[in-house]
Protein backbone atom coordinates (compact mmCIF):
# COMPACT_ATOMS: atom_id res chain seq x y z
CA UNK A 1 0.00 0.00 0.00
CA UNK A 2 1.27 3.47 -0.94
CA UNK A 3 0.06 6.53 0.97
CA UNK A 4 0.55 10.10 -0.14
CA UNK A 5 -0.37 13.65 0.68
CA UNK A 6 -1.56 15.65 -2.30
CA UNK A 7 -1.30 19.41 -1.97
CA UNK A 8 -3.79 21.24 -4.16
CA UNK A 9 -4.05 24.82 -5.34
CA UNK A 10 -7.49 25.93 -6.52
CA UNK A 11 -9.15 28.82 -8.24
CA UNK A 12 -10.13 31.62 -5.85
CA UNK A 13 -13.18 30.67 -3.79
CA UNK A 14 -13.20 27.02 -4.91
CA UNK A 15 -11.34 25.30 -2.03
CA UNK A 16 -14.40 24.07 -0.11
CA UNK A 17 -16.07 22.63 -3.21
CA UNK A 18 -12.84 21.02 -4.42
CA UNK A 19 -12.31 19.40 -1.01
CA UNK A 20 -15.87 18.06 -1.07
CA UNK A 21 -15.59 16.74 -4.64
CA UNK A 22 -12.17 15.15 -4.09
CA UNK A 23 -13.29 13.49 -0.84
CA UNK A 24 -15.82 11.45 -2.84
CA UNK A 25 -13.13 9.85 -5.04
CA UNK A 26 -12.25 6.23 -4.28
CA UNK A 27 -8.73 6.13 -2.85
CA UNK A 28 -9.03 9.44 -1.04
CA UNK A 29 -9.00 8.90 2.71
CA UNK A 30 -9.29 12.56 3.70
CA UNK A 31 -9.59 15.95 1.99
CA UNK A 32 -9.54 19.19 3.93
CA UNK A 33 -9.44 22.83 2.90
CA UNK A 34 -6.58 24.71 4.57
CA UNK A 35 -4.90 28.12 4.55
CA UNK A 36 -1.43 28.88 3.23
CA UNK A 37 0.20 28.33 -0.15
CA UNK A 38 -2.10 25.36 -0.82
CA UNK A 39 -5.87 25.37 -0.54
CA UNK A 40 -6.67 21.67 -0.04
CA UNK A 41 -4.65 18.82 1.43
CA UNK A 42 -5.60 15.24 0.56
CA UNK A 43 -4.51 11.96 2.12
CA UNK A 44 -4.68 9.26 -0.58
CA UNK A 45 -4.09 5.51 -0.64
CA UNK A 46 -3.28 3.23 -3.57
CA UNK A 47 -1.99 -0.31 -4.10
CA UNK A 48 1.25 0.88 -5.72
CA UNK A 49 2.95 3.94 -7.20
CA UNK A 50 1.41 3.38 -10.64
CA UNK A 51 -2.10 3.29 -9.17
CA UNK A 52 -1.31 6.43 -7.17
CA UNK A 53 -0.25 8.19 -10.36
CA UNK A 54 -3.46 7.15 -12.11
CA UNK A 55 -5.51 8.35 -9.14
CA UNK A 56 -3.87 11.77 -9.23
CA UNK A 57 -3.79 12.32 -12.99
CA UNK A 58 -7.03 10.66 -14.08
CA UNK A 59 -9.29 11.37 -11.11
CA UNK A 60 -8.07 14.16 -8.84
CA UNK A 61 -6.58 16.57 -11.40
CA UNK A 62 -9.78 16.47 -13.44
CA UNK A 63 -11.86 17.98 -10.62
CA UNK A 64 -13.16 21.39 -11.63
CA UNK A 65 -11.42 24.27 -9.86
CA UNK A 66 -8.01 22.64 -9.39
CA UNK A 67 -5.12 24.60 -10.87
CA UNK A 68 -2.09 22.66 -9.57
CA UNK A 69 -1.22 19.58 -7.51
CA UNK A 70 1.90 18.39 -5.71
CA UNK A 71 2.03 14.71 -4.71
CA UNK A 72 4.13 13.77 -1.67
CA UNK A 73 4.38 9.98 -1.17
CA UNK A 74 4.81 8.85 2.42
CA UNK A 75 8.11 7.07 3.13
CA UNK A 76 9.01 4.93 6.12
CA UNK A 77 12.64 5.52 7.06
Amino acid sequence: MVNAYILIQTEVGKAAQVAKDVSEIKGVALAEDVTGPYDVIVRAEARNVDELGKLVVARIQTVEGITRTLTCPVVHL
